[in-house]
């Protein structure tokens, strides 16, 4: 065992006094060692259950002949960290997450790992972890909220947002926006929508690295208690067998997520997320594969902000395992890739069962032949843009109009409440992607107001930075190169002509060569953001969204 490095012989004398001064005794000594990663907090509502979570697994490693240890993690919680300066710390959190697990684990030589992440950052970091340790890991997260209840209409975070940009508009009253605040958010629990973190919980049972439900069992389940009871005993089962990370997450493993992905119409937050896992597993994991799959995989689910149902009704439908057998019918999927019950993807998904074709179409009556994921290139993002295709309308699928530029979503916002922004136009938000924010924004808050304001189906809205998975909308985000190194966003000026046309994966300045040179040529760059501490460390080492926002120490050379 890994542990027997701190646990045995006479070198390790002075090791075995202090885990007495633990209360370990040698019966528990013997026995593997397995961290429990806890992103337990009070500040996240996606994790105020967590500690029930993380006795759950103890016990459960216990039951399996393990002995359970646990330490933290840090979380974020995306919506009451949006808006403000706030927003700037959450992606950046994904790898401090990576990198804190990685020492804790590496300096007590843990035999195996139990994560227990729920919210946004900290499970793509905890993921990104596990595959950068490659050491036995289980994954079982805290569980989606169930949908709030307004006026006989289940709501989420999402309808809260919109809420604000409809009262800015007048088109809703005072009153009505504080029944929303009460009702939306009815539980503890990851948002009730398909938004980042729901994604990623998904995107975890579909890379093979959570058992059956980790994505959709709600929070307030009892039957998430016995999910995090059986995810204790399995990962002494993977420690027996030496089932590692890298074992499971391979390129048709990230193949298989990324189909996922498309059918059930995640966040676009994946995009960023999935290329930085792969690469900590050793996979190079690129955008043009994306839209190679998007156009062979159908779109099953419509789910908030996306269309009417949530994370439980998913989960009454028969799950992500419901999701997968109706893409295997058509072979969509590497059934052979292993998992960490121990089996196949292909053993696991044979006795699932779709059992509401209304909230999980089939593969024949999909929503839409393609996937729910599109990345769009052209002259305004040569490296690549991403958009959630099955949250835009029809109508918007291509779209034509004049730019309405902002050097900062502040701005944004602000025309935008103002009434400064109207049918037709795109508004670019710039000097928001990960150098330039730093940070990449996500921006909830503007897309929100446009829909609010009822414009969700006239206007677009163009960025370097990010979305939220509650964002809808014709949002494209992830704009690479972005502003900040002096990608082609950063030329743009008010009323230039931009054309977008998803189906096709265009992005187009509609301005010609000539002048675009002349631009570049008397371009003066836009005075950077001053930060100190995390942020500017953050910002010297920090890739392009198409890469994943990856961390890597510049080339000197």
């Amino acid at each position: 065992m890994i542990s027997d490095n701190v646990k045995c012989g006479t070198q390790q004398a002075p090791h075995r006094s202090l885990f007495n001064a633990l209360g370990f005794t040698e019966e528990e000594r013997k026995r593997p060692m397995i961290g429990i990663v806890s992103s337990y907090n009070e500040i996240v509502p996606g994790h105020m259950n967590l500690d029930k979570i993380v006795e759950a697994v103890k016990l459960g490693v216990a039951m399996g002949g393990g002995t359970p240890v646990v330490f933290p993690a840090i979380a974020v919680c995306d919506g009451i960290a949006m808006g403000h300066i706030g927003m700037k710390y959450s992606l950046v959190t994904r790898d401090l997450i990576a990198d804190s697990t990685e020492c804790m684990a590496i300096a007590h030589q843990f035999d195996g790992l139990v994560m227990v992440p729920n919210c946004d950052k900290n499970v793509p970091g905890l993921l990104m972890a596990a595959a950068r340790l490659n050491i036995p890991t289980i994954f079982v997260s805290g569980g989606p909220m169930l949908a709030g209840h307004v006026k006989g209409q289940k709501r989420s975070l999402s309808s809260m947002f919109e809420a604000v940009g409809a009262v800015a508009a007048n088109k809703m009253t005072m009153e009505d926006l504080c029944e929303f605040e009460e009702k939306v958010c009815p539980t503890c629990g990851s948002c009730s929508g398909m938004y980042t973190a729901n994604s990623m919980n998904c995107l975890t049972e579909a890379l093979g690295m959570g058992l059956r439900g980790n994505g959709t069992i709600p929070a307030v389940y009892s039957e998430r208690i016995r999910l995090a009871k059986h995810a204790g005993m399995q990962i002494v089962e993977l420690v027996n067998k030496n089932i590692r990370p890298r074992d499971i997450m391979t390129k048709e493993a990230f193949t298989n997520a990324l189909i996922t992905d498309m059918a059930l119409g995640c966040s676009t937050n994946s995009m960023l997320h999935l290329p930085a896992i792969a690469n900590e597993a050793g996979v190079k994991l690129n955008l043009e594969i994306a839209n190679d799959l998007s156009k062979k995989t159908p779109n099953l689910c419509h789910l908030a902000p996306a269309g009417p149902t949530y994370m439980e009704d998913l989960n009454e439908a028969g799950g992500v395992y419901a999701v997968l057998k109706e893409l295997s019918k058509k072979n969509l999927l590497n059934l052979d890739v292993m998992t960490v019950s121990g089996k196949t993807m292909g053993e696991n998904i044979a006795n699932a069962v779709n059992k509401n074709p209304e909230v999980i179409r089939t593969i024949d009556n999909p929503y839409s032949p393609t996937g729910g994921i599109a990345v769009l290139k052209g002259n305004l993002a040569p490296n690549g843009s991403v958009v959630k295709r099955s949250a835009v309308v029809p109508e918007m699928m291509e779209h034509t109009g004049p730019a309405r530029v902002f050097d900062s979503e502040e701005d944004a916002i602000a025309a935008i409440k103002g009434g400064k922004i109207v049918k037709g136009d795109v508004v670019v938000i710039r000097y928001e992607g990960p150098k330039g924010g730093p940070g990449m924004r996500e921006m909830l808050n503007p897309t929100s107001a446009i829909a609010g304001m009822g414009l969700g189906e006239s206007v677009a809205l163009i960025t370097d930075g990010r979305f939220s998975g509650a964002s809808r909308g014709a949002s494209i985000g992830h704009v690479s190169p972005e502003a900040y190194a002096g990608g082609p966003i950063s030329l743009v000026q008010e009323g230039d002509m931009i054309h977008i046309d998803i189906n096709n994966y265009l992005i187009e300045l509609l301005v010609d060569d000539d002048t675009l040179k002349s631009r570049k040529e008397n371009f003066v760059p836009k005075k950077a953001k001053e930060v100190t501490g995390y942020l500017a460390r953050y910002r010297e080492l920090v890739t392009d969204a198409s890469m994943g926002a990856i961390l890597q120490v510049p080339n000197k050379n």
